[in-house]
């Protein structure tokens, strides 16, 4: 059976409640069977980033998060590759893995705008079917885009990791914005204690 597998990478420094809506929104509108969160331990753009969380933690926390969505889970390859995670690597290693499946790329406007920058981004473009969401900011036209590669419309979900973060360390509440699964271990791991 052939499956027709979202991949959706990113920090998720945390997972929050805005990734799994845009997911479970991107899988009835790309006609996907699953959404893979593919958590990247180092993002080659973003080499510098001092406020990770540990690669362990971030992927505890999707796995939790994503507990009772039945179409989608977390996806740890990028842990076992070379670093930095090219996503074409990433997408060789899978298909290798998961013959029988097919891989689409779900990316961000904001990725889009940049996608010439990306480690072989003409193979994944030629292999693999490419869905972009809008993202604020960063105006992309379904008219301007190569075969292969949709522009699905998605909502805008007002939260961000970075927001999070910031609340957390602030004191504030972030009820609402994780999935409750993980409320106390994002409270525990990105609180001000956490930081000293």
């Amino acid at each position: 059976m052939n499956r027709s597998i979202g991949l959706f990478g990113g920090s998720f420094n945390p997972i929050h409640c805005g990734h799994i809506a845009l997911a479970r929104h991107l899988l009835q509108a790309a006609g996907l069977d699953e959404v893979w969160f593919v958590v990247s331990p180092m993002n080659p753009f973003k080499t510098q980033a001092t406020d990770l969380l540990a690669d362990d933690l971030r992927l505890h926390m999707v796995r939790m998060a994503l507990a009772d969505q039945p179409q989608m889970q977390a996806c740890d390859v990028e842990f076992h590759l070379p670093r930095p995670s090219y996503m074409w690597n990433t997408l060789q290693h899978l298909v290798r893995q998961y013959p029988d499946s097919r891989f689409t790329l779900l990316i961000g406007a904001d990725n889009w705008l940049s996608f010439q920058r990306w480690a072989h981004w003409q193979e994944i473009m030629a292999h693999h079917a490419i869905v972009v969401y809008p993202r604020e900011g960063c105006p992309v036209s379904q008219h301007s885009l190569p075969t292969g590669v949709t522009l699905v419309p998605a909502p805008l979900f007002p939260v961000s990791s970075t927001m999070i973060r910031q609340r957390v360390a602030a004191g504030l509440p972030v009820t609402g914005m994780v999935p409750p699964a993980i409320e106390s271990a994002v409270l525990r791991y990105y609180g001000a204690e956490a930081a000293e």
